[in-house]
């Protein structure tokens, strides 16, 4: 583990794995917004965090002065040759245009609505049976024994990969995106069982057909040509990574405000129909994912002397708690009306996977606040968030009430 010196001052040296940020990070954006709504840092070789809205917006749709070529802050930076803009390395989300709307395009129907709501059955019937599994217990851990096992089975359903392989799944999510503090030759090594799985999926696929995202992706043609194994090893890394960590941590994070507002909870129960409402308000409130750019070339920019290659770090949480967009931002309103949340992000990489997210969120709210309509936290001290970009509880031990 890499030992790094506490964040004295997030304005000039913020740190997004810092124990601080990843525990309540909210109270800091709330201070950049008001002092310094673009903060620095000399950490992973340099970088930007813009705080509000619209510095958030102008970056995420400013593709002439922005790349995407890599989304995740890490010590390193990965050259033009080891991942060729402007397909980068997990297309669509590090493409750069124009090969990204090919890209986007080529997933686009695999999580369209038709697609996705076909899935609502089998969602239903894993959450009713992860609770099954919980039994009469009057502590359980909604997050490893609950929200954890949601999207990665639904991912392997989606991408055809073997049953059993769940755990893999959290561990290459595990390495991927919370070990960016490591050296990045260690990152190198670390990633080299994530990349042996992956190609041996492609080549069973290959061997053996069948109706899944994965041989959808080996059989796709674009002018003509079908797609290179870069594409698509890419693509089906983005759908597990993104497909599972972002999930997991809004269904984690909605549960954890049921269970420290009551209120909430008994509307919920109570009133049904009130739940397509409340997940956009989960998801802007608790809103789990940053991403990242590279600066393309030095320039001035939101009033800061950036340079090529600073990291910028694209706070859509801290968006989506500006009040200067959002009335009472840092209120939960249950039934919040107007909620043009930014948790799916802006621009031309707004999450191609937003309708599976949203009907995950939803069966598994459903499901739990049904089997367990009354239920509080057992142990608020022992509640643990994921450090990194994106961020949800990981340990949530709940007490069951009468």
């Amino acid at each position: 583990m890499t030992i790094k010196p506490p964040v004295e001052d997030f304005a000039t040296d913020w740190d997004h794995t810092d124990p601080q940020w990843v525990a309540d990070p909210y109270p800091i954006w709330d201070d950049l917004r008001q002092r310094c709504p673009v903060a620095h840092t000399d950490r992973f070789g340099g970088g930007w965090f813009p705080a509000t809205h619209d510095g958030v917006a102008a970056v995420a749709r400013d593709t002439e002065n922005f790349t995407s070529r890599t989304v995740v802050v890490g010590n390193g930076r990965p050259g033009e040759e080891a991942l060729p803009a402007p397909i980068g390395v997990a297309p669509p989300i590090t493409s750069d245009p124009p090969f990204h709307q090919i890209a986007r395009r080529i997933m686009l129907p695999a999580l369209a609505p038709g697609p996705v709501a076909e899935l609502e059955p089998q969602i239903r019937d894993l959450c009713r049976r992860l609770l099954d599994g919980l039994g009469d217990h009057e502590v359980i851990n909604a997050g490893y024994e609950y929200a954890q096992f949601i999207p990665p089975a639904v991912i392997k359903q989606l991408l055809g990969f073997p049953s059993g392989d769940e755990d893999l799944f959290r561990e290459f999510v595990h390495i991927i995106l919370e070990g960016v503090d490591h050296p990045q030759e260690d990152r190198i090594e670390e990633f080299a069982p994530v990349q042996d799985y992956f190609v041996e999926q492609i080549e069973d696929h290959r061997a053996n057909p069948r109706d899944d995202f994965t041989s959808y992706l080996l059989n796709v043609e674009v002018e003509g040509n079908k797609l290179a194994d870069e594409h698509i090893f890419g693509t089906m890394v983005l759908t597990l990574v993104a497909g599972i960590d972002t999930t997991w941590s809004a269904i984690g994070a909605a549960l954890w405000h049921l269970a420290t507002n009551p209120n909430d909870l008994a509307r919920l129960v109570n009133e049904p129909d009130l739940m397509p409402v409340a997940i956009e308000e989960f998801l802007r409130f608790y809103a789990p994912v940053t991403m990242a750019r590279l600066v393309k070339h030095d320039m001035e920019y939101l009033g800061c002397p950036m340079k090529e290659d600073d990291w910028i770090l694209l706070g859509f949480p801290a968006a989506n708690r500006d009040p200067a967009v959002f009335k009472d931002a840092d209120t939960f309103i249950i039934d919040r009306a107007e909620n043009r949340h930014v948790a799916f992000g802006l621009g031309i990489h707004r999450c191609a996977g937003s309708n599976l997210a949203r009907l995950e969120m939803r069966v598994a709210i459903e499901e739990f606040i049904a089997r367990y309509p009354r239920f509080e936290l057992a142990d608020p001290d022992e509640v643990t968030w994921a450090p990194g970009q994106v961020r949800g509880p990981r340990n949530l031990p709940i007490r069951i009430l009468n």
